[in-house]
């Protein structure tokens, strides 16, 4: 065998196993993001992980990402844009500044809530306390105060009444969206609070409705050319 025809050879056999590498680690790194954040976050007792939130990016073949704002007691981060399966996508699409998972005390919890919820009712973190309309909501202590500001602005008082129906709905497997559905995709605090997302999807669905526009005139042009030619052909 020539020596050329060998060096092609050798680089041809190179190139295809470099590729099933590539293909192989692809293929076993599928974990999620929020599993590796979580993994991350073993040594620490409590935190939350939050869906700060998404887009979608491409027309036609789209691709997805999730970015979470990580509060512990201590400290709050948020993570940059990572890309999730589209499956994974749709399942949290309603969840948009809610609690996706979150460990108290060392328990791992990976029921959807809004965010604080979880320290609610644990004399360790707050205690009740009347307004001066003689409700009863939650206020943090001093070193726990923080909660409320790096939740990322979605805090609103959690009264008594609020916290009973989200344990009642937690013990039915239930997702609690709040009294008047304010929290979550498609609730007023998330809307008031995340412009930029629903910006970026009103430009999808616009871009959507005009694709589907210029296909139907393309195909109602195609249509009438097509009619003409067979009445043509009729009429001789």
């Amino acid at each position: 065998m020539p020596i050329l025809s060998f060096c092609r050879l050798f680089l041809s056999l190179l190139g295809f196993i470099v590729m099933c590498t590539i293909v192989f680690f692809s293929c076993s790194s599928n974990e999620l993001p929020i599993e590796k954040i979580k993994k991350a976050l073993k040594d620490s007792p409590s935190y939350s992980i939050i869906l700060d939130d998404m887009k979608e990016d491409g027309n036609f073949f789209k691709n997805y990402y999730h970015k979470y704002r990580v509060v512990q007691e201590d400290d709050a981060y948020t993570v940059d844009w990572l890309e999730v399966p589209a499956d994974y996508y749709k399942t949290n699409e309603s969840f948009l500044g809610m609690s996706l998972a979150g460990k108290k005390d060392g328990e791992q919890q990976n029921s959807v809530s809004p965010p604080g919820y979880r320290y609610v009712g644990d004399s360790r973190y707050g205690h009740w306390r009347n307004d001066s309309h003689g409700g009863s909501f939650w206020e943090f202590y001093g070193k726990y105060a923080f909660f409320s500001s790096l939740i990322g602005g979605w805090y609103r008082p959690i009264y008594r009444n609020d916290y009973n129906s989200y344990s009642r709905y937690r013990r039915n497997n239930k997702i609690y969206y709040g009294r008047n559905n304010e929290f979550g995709t498609n609730g007023s605090i998330a809307k008031k609070n995340k412009p930029n997302f629903y910006a970026r999807r009103m430009n999808q669905k616009n871009f959507s409705k005009a694709s589907f526009k210029d296909k139907v005139s393309q195909r109602i042009g195609r249509s009438r050319t097509g009619f003409r030619g067979r009445a043509g052909g009729f009429g001789k």
